[in-house]
């Protein structure tokens, strides 16, 4: 019988899975050993959770209550180094970018949804805020975790519409919540977010990115804030 803790439980694994196998992109990128292939894909994977729960006040976090998120994100990243796994992706790295993008899209959208209705259970008296806060904090912050560790620039920060698909989704999901109930609105809410994700990727979706004007040349030319700091 599928019940919600079920649904919510299977997205769960879905989304680790998916968060550890981007993770394992970024360790390869940077050429890391296999312990650091393992950390850094554990990161996205459970990582957000692990923020969630301490924001909410539950300790342990469940990450380290039920070792199962951790286990199956290992056996994940393993069988992903595997010699034949890589040397298949190498050979067709247009399907590797892909399997990648939509890995990422479906750990942002599982994990906002599920951030959300994690909020939900301990308390629906809390504020529409926190809800929004703990289930974009959910999809996001294995995500920055694992970049930061990386030494590169979180992806949330710089790439095209990621972060922003997590907060209209949250925001969706809570407004489905009371009006669709619990089941429907973390189904919506993980599409929601996994769609516009994809279809940012494909038309290079942005927010605008504001330049600090120099007037030193007497002409309006814009230059970024960092080099404006770099100069002053």
């Amino acid at each position: 019988m599928f019940t919600t803790e079920n649904i919510t439980f299977v997205l769960e694994i879905i989304g680790t899975v998916a968060f550890a196998l981007s993770g394992v992109t970024v360790a390869l990128d940077k050429k890391m050993d296999l312990l650091g292939i393992i950390i850094l894909g554990l990161s996205p994977a459970i990582g957000g959770g692990i923020i969630r729960d301490l924001v909410l006040g539950i300790h342990p976090p469940k990450a380290f209550q039920n070792p199962v998120y951790a286990t199956v994100a290992i056996m994940a990243i393993l069988i992903f180094c595997l010699p034949r796994v890589l040397d298949f992706f190498a050979k067709h790295r247009k399907f590797y970018d892909s399997l990648m993008l939509v890995s990422d899209a479906i750990g942002l959208g599982v994990f906002t949804a599920v951030g959300v209705a994690a909020a939900f259970h301990i308390s629906e008296e809390y504020s529409m805020f926190l809800y929004i806060f703990v289930g974009v904090v959910t999809g996001i912050g294995g995500g920055v975790l694992r970049d930061t560790m990386a030494s590169v620039d979180p992806y949330v920060f710089v790439k095209h519409f990621y972060g922003t698909a997590s907060i209209i989704g949250a925001v969706f999901c809570v407004i489905c919540w009371r009006l669709l109930g619990e089941s429907t609105a973390i189904m919506l809410c993980t599409v929601l977010v996994i769609v516009l994700r994809l279809l940012a990727a494909k038309y290079r979706w942005k927010l605008p990115k504001p330049q600090m004007p120099d007037y030193s040349t007497g002409k309006l030319k814009r230059k970024s804030a960092s080099q404006y700091r770099k100069k002053n």
